[in-house]
This record gives structure tokens, C-alpha cells and sequence, in this order.
């Protein structure tokens, strides 16, 4: 293995002929190697993981939410047109279909943001920071399926450049990158991401009898699952009478909790066979990576609880109160509709972004999970929350953990005045 390495480290190119060949290297090696150099004469603790192992496990998460997302994708496409209406049927098309839509996003995504992460070391003259990995991995699964590539590498360049580099890089930034990339959606095109019609990818639109719209690749999908002896794509096929795209939060607004049961079972919306973002309708999947990142001591578990703890009791007080539909879903079930869990445990937990003491998270998470059902159910113009809540305790986390070191600093100074 010292062989191979010092092969590899051979063709290392100079840090000031080519600094961004140089940066692109760095990068590569040290995100498959560990650092051998450690602090000597045993004051530190050698640990196996460093930031960029902590960022893959964070992906690693992930990875059952984009599993599930590529097979939705594909599910809602078919529910629309009437076909293949258990999710496992025809699973081979919905997959082909996901991915066909998903690998694109993510290609774009992180090909423009890594690719800002790496001019920017190169003109600063350091390594590539590791940051934009989760990010990478986030914003795809915060999309809808068919986001015009174009918008979202604007909303990516936006995010990493203005939210992220001009504060100073990676631990720097007072915004979640990824939030930011899609708050720049909502705003800049909000038609693209808010809606009936924009989570169900390839139709020219829900209204009945309205056609497919698969473009070049599912020919060679034909290809293959007809050699195959396997269901083909019909791009002949039309949506079906009846048929809404329309997402839980949506028709909660329009009628309550008796308006989503009419189209969607709670078993269904727990298991994700709904309309919404790629990556954050399976609830069981979300908790699954939640509890990994719970599990590695990654994310922190008081803010997790304590959001919890804020949107319950918000949504207890809406229940009570019950001027408009939305304000009677019963609190328990607000948690089974939209992006709550996902938000939890991907974006509320930042360790950058989030307030960094005990007390501060307790606050903060509190603070996101109530003002985020107040958005939810409150206003009529976005139905969910928890991007604008989240973005919006960023901004304060700083201000909140300068209050709580005050507070214990105060107490201290008062014990040590008593007790001389």
C-alpha cells in the first residue's frame, strides 16, 4: 500500500504552477485517505474519522431517501396516468423513469457547486473544504422531478457563492447551503416549486386526457426491457379522469384532514407513495437515516426533540382554536404530511448553522418546530414551513447562544460574589 501511495503522490501537481490541478488532487486523495500525521506525545486522541468521513456518513443517510425517491418518481408518473398502481408493480419502469430524472439533478447540482468549492480553494490556496458534500447530497432530494436544470444550477450558484463563500467557506456560513438553493427557487420561480402539477414529472399537465412527455431516453429503456420480454414505456398513454397531483399539505389547506383521506391513506403518506420532494416523503426512511446520524453522535438529539416537542404543542393550540380546515387535522397527523422528519433531521441539525449550545439547541429547535406550523397552517401562499423557519432561526442562533453564555456567565459570577 506505501508503494502505491507514493505512486499516487508522483504524480501530485505543483501547488503554485497549478494551483487548481493541484486542488483537485487534494481533493480526491484526501477524500479516500486519511491523514497519517497525527499530534505527538499523546495529548490527542487519534480518532478514525475526520470532516470529510463525517460529511460521507451524513450522505450515507441519505442514501435510502434517494432509493425510495428514484421509485416514486416513477410512481407518481404512472399513478397519473392510471397504471402500475401498486408501488412495486412495474417497479422496473418507475426506477428507469426515477433515475432518468433524478441523475441529472444530481449531476448538475454538485458538477456546479463542487466546482465553485474548487476555484475558490485554488484562489485562496487551500485545500478543498468538504462542506458542499452534504449539500450536494441535499439539494437534489429537496427538488421537485422535473426542475429545469438551468434554474437549478442559478439556485446552486446563488447558495454555495452568496451563502456560503462570501461569509469565508465551509463553517463559516450563517445560512444552511442547501436551504438557500432552494428558498432561491421559491422566490426567483415560484411556479417550478409550489403547486399541484410540479411533483409529478414527464406530464404536459394533470388535466384529464393531457399526454406524456418521456423526450429521448426512454427509447433506450424500450430497448432493453423489450429484449428483455419485460413492460415497455407507452407514449401513447394519457392521464386519467379523476386524477389530482396534489400533496397532503395542499388539500389539508382546502378541506382538512377529512379532504387528504380522500385521496391518501396515513399508511401511505408514512411510507412516501405521495406527491412531494424527491427525497422526503418516506417517513420510515427519514427516521432510519435520523437514527444513523443519532447513532454516530452527528446530529444533535435535543434538537431534534425539542422541534418535535414545538410543533406539537403549536399544532395542539391550532387544534384548539379551528377557524379554517387545516387549523382541525388532528396534530399527530400534521407530522405524517410534508417534510417535517426530513427537515429534523437534514436541516434543523447543521452543525454550523444551529445554535451550539445545550441550552441555545433546546431553544432553537423549539423556536423552528412552532414558528414552522405556524407557517404551515397559517398561511395560505405555502403550505409547509419548516425551509422558511429553519433559515429564519439561522439568522438567530448566534443571538440565542449569546444570550444562554450570558446567562450561565451571569449565574457563575453570582455564585462566586456568594461564596466570598
Amino acid at each position: 500500500m506505501s508503494s502505491f501511495l507514493d505512486k499516487v503522490k508522483s504524480i501530485e501537481p505543483d501547488k503554485k504552477e497549478s494551483p487548481f490541478l493541484h486542488t483537485l488532487y487534494d481533493g480526491f486523495f484526501t477524500f479516500l485517505y486519511a491523514p497519517d500525521s497525527v499530534t505527538k506525545d499523546g495529548v490527542h486522541i487519534r480518532d478514525g474519522i475526520d470532516l470529510k468521513r463525517t460529511m460521507v456518513m451524513v450522505v450515507l443517510a441519505l442514501q435510502l431517501c434517494y432509493v425510495f425517491g428514484s421509485i416514486n418518481i416513477g410512481h407518481q408518473h404512472f399513478a397519473a396516468l392510471g397504471m402500475y398502481e401498486a408501488f412495486l408493480d412495474g417497479i422496473h419502469l418507475k426506477l428507469a423513469y426515477g433515475l432518468l430524472k433524478l441523475i441529472p439533478i444530481f449531476v448538475v447540482a454538485n458538477v456546479v457547486g463542487l466546482g465553485i468549492e474548487f476555484w475558490y480553494a485554488a484562489k485562496k490556496g487551500h485545500a478543498i473544504e468538504e462542506g458542499y458534500l452534504v449539500s450536494g447530497a441535499l439539494i437534489p432530494l429537496l427538488m421537485p422531478p422535473d426542475i429545469p436544470l438551468v434554474w437549478l444550477a442559478m439556485a446552486v450558484i446563488f447558495a454555495v457563492i452568496i451563502g456560503k463563500e462570501a461569509f469565508g467557506g465551509t463553517g463559516m456560513n450563517i445560512l444552511n447551503v442547501a436551504l438557500l438553493a432552494r428558498v432561491f427557487i421559491f422566490f426567483a420561480y415560484p411556479t417550478t416549486i409550489s403547486g399541484d402539477e410540479v411533483w409529478v414529472a414527464g406530464l404536459t399537465s394533470t388535466e384529464a386526457g393531457s399526454s406524456v412527455d418521456y423526450g429521448m431516453g426512454i427509447s433506450f429503456f424500450n430497448w432493453i426491457f423489450d429484449s428483455m420480454g419485460m413492460r415497455t414505456f407507452d407514449a401513447a398513454a394519457v392521464v386519467v379522469d379523476g386524477y389530482t397531483g396534489a400533496t397532503p399539505l395542499s388539500l389539508a389547506y382546502q378541506g382538512g384532514w377529512e379532504k387528504v383521506t380522500e385521496v391518501y391513506s396515513p399508511t401511505q403518506m408514512l411510507w412516501g407513495g405521495i406527491p412531494g420532494s424527491i427525497g422526503e416523503t418516506n417517513k420510515i426512511f427519514v427516521l432510519a437515516g435520523a437514527g444513523l446520524l443519532l447513532a454516530l453522535g452527528i446530529a444533535s438529539w435535543r434538537i431534534m426533540l425539542s422541534m418535535f416537542v414545538g410543533a406539537a404543542i403549536c399544532a395542539m393550540l391550532l387544534n384548539s382554536w379551528g377557524a379554517t380546515p387545516f387549523m382541525t387535522v388532528p396534530w399527530y397527523y400534521q407530522f405524517y404530511m410534508g417534510s417535517f422528519f426530513f427537515a429534523m433531521a437534514f436541516m434543523a441539525t447543521d452543525p454550523v448553522t444551529a445554535a451550539s449550545t445545550n441550552r441555545g439547541k433546546w431553544i432553537y429547535g423549539f423556536l423552528i418546530g412552532f414558528i414552522g406550523m405556524i407557517i404551515r397552517v397559517l398561511n395560505p401562499a405555502y403550505p409547509e414551513g419548516w425551509m422558511l423557519s429553519i433559515l429564519l432561526l439561522n439568522v438567530f442562533a448566534p443571538l440565542i447562544d449569546h444570550y444562554v453564555l450570558e446567562g450561565n456567565m451571569s449565574r457563575r459570577l453570582k455564585r462566586a460574589q456568594a461564596t466570598s
